[in-house]
């Protein structure tokens, strides 16, 4: 198999999403909140790490560089992982191309459906990535639950994507329509005790994410978003974090705020609140240009717990892996950049496109580091990367099924 474009793919046809309408707007943070002292309040049952055993584990992995990651040909975390959809040859060859950019992680996205589906081939596919994933150096973050986008998820074949909008196929987990059915809670408790418990004693996992911008409202689903989405996610996450907690994983556990304020505890919300009371690591999100990045270190530090931000770059919102990495670098902050490889789930394309499809490829890619034949975005970036991770070092004409300095670059699975 040999795939070789030199330019993002185009899709047909596809449905309707949106994404972090809030994450725009620019924060002005005050310095009182950045010195706020942590709560304590929210704490779920079970024992959270103390904030020194969190620091031992985070010296033990040394600066965390990665990024969010799914197959170029898959649309969501459903057509990533389902039978006859999941592709091991490509997500080794793409992860082969993380670690050669110089990345030593990404997070990867699962879905309580695919549990449903098919517990023990989800089991078996799961520890085929762990495997191919530690095969090419790289450790996955898992995140189990997800509040962004479509909240109505079908299992089976995934629409195709809407053209030129972005990530317009992706799903919540748990949808709508399991959100408040508490007979289902018992399912979901079964799926996070059954995939931690999988893993229980296998250090190829790094971390845990219970739950993606839990209190994030899909504005462009209105029509089917639940109105009590906020209040069922606050009551069910401090549970998520106790069915987690009763597995007394060896990998910590945690859920990344991402909007609001969070140094000043009378102005935070009760969804961050229950996020940083009860994570094991403390995670964020910011698409914001270099010095409101650094304010949001500055408001997460007085936790007294390593640092990583799960998501970051928007290029033409000034948030870049030139303007953000060194920050984190110096900071001592894990970065996960959004998206690794373009493809189907077309994050190149931004935000806005969900108001105004882009007909043709934008100027500039708003995420998104790779092109699907496995040719940077921007060589600079990937300068940028395997300088500050130590990997710089000449790159080499051929080297893992990549031929770097080829005008058409391509990836061969082998």
């Amino acid at each position: 198999m040999v795939f070789e474009p030199d330019h993002v793919p185009r899709y047909e046809h596809g449905g309707s999403l949106r994404r972090r309408t809030v994450l725009k707007l620019p924060l002005v943070l005050p310095v009182a909140a950045a010195l706020s002292p942590a709560p304590v309040a929210y704490a779920a049952p079970g024992d959270r790490w103390s904030p020194e055993h969190a620091h031992r584990w985070y010296r033990a992995q040394g600066w965390l560089v990665g990024a969010n990651y799914i197959t170029s040909t898959a649309i969501n975390q459903l057509e990533m992982f389902q039978p006859g959809m999941f592709d091991p040859r490509r997500i080794d060859v793409e992860l082969r191309v993380a670690r050669l950019i110089g990345l030593n992680t990404v997070r990867v996205f699962l879905h309580d459906q695919l549990w449903t589906q098919d517990q023990r081939g989800f089991q078996h596919r799961l520890a085929q990535f762990v495997g191919l994933a530690a095969r090419n150096g790289i450790k996955p973050m898992f995140v189990f639950f997800d509040s962004c986008w479509d909240p109505l998820p079908q299992l089976g074949p995934q629409r195709p994507p809407r053209p030129g909008v972005h990530n317009s196929g992706w799903v919540q987990s748990p949808g709508a329509e399991r959100l408040g059915d508490r007979r289902y809670h018992a399912v979901l408790r079964e799926y996070v005790v059954g995939v931690l418990n999988q893993f229980r004693n296998d250090q190829r996992v790094l971390a845990w994410d219970l739950w993606n911008e839990p209190d994030n409202l899909a504005d462009v689903y209105q029509k089917v978003e639940r109105r009590d989405k906020v209040e069922l996610v606050t009551a069910l996450l401090p549970q998520v974090f106790g069915w987690a907690r009763s597995v007394n994983p060896p990998q910590p556990l945690t859920s990344g705020v991402w909007q609001g304020e969070w140094g000043n505890p009378r102005r935070r919300s009760p969804i961050a609140d229950i996020q940083l009371a009860n994570s094991d690591v403390i995670t964020f999100h910011s698409y914001a240009k270099p010095s409101e990045f650094e304010d949001r270190i500055n408001e997460l530090a007085p936790w007294g717990r390593p640092i990583l931000c799960t998501e970051y770059m928007a290029r033409t919102l000034d948030s870049t892996v030139e303007g953000i990495l060194p920050i984190a670098q110096r900071r001592n902050v894990g970065a996960y950049t959004w998206g690794l490889i373009a493809g189907k789930t077309q994050t190149y394309l931004p935000w806005d496109s969900w108001e105004r499809p882009y007909l043709s490829p934008p100027a500039e890619w708003f995420h998104d580091l790779v092109h699907p034949g496995g040719r940077p975005y921007r060589s600079g970036e990937i300068h940028t990367i395997r300088r500050l991770t130590g990997r710089l070092g000449p790159t080499p004409g051929t080297h893992g099924g990549i031929d770097w300095r080829a005008r058409r670059a391509k990836i061969i699975p082998r």
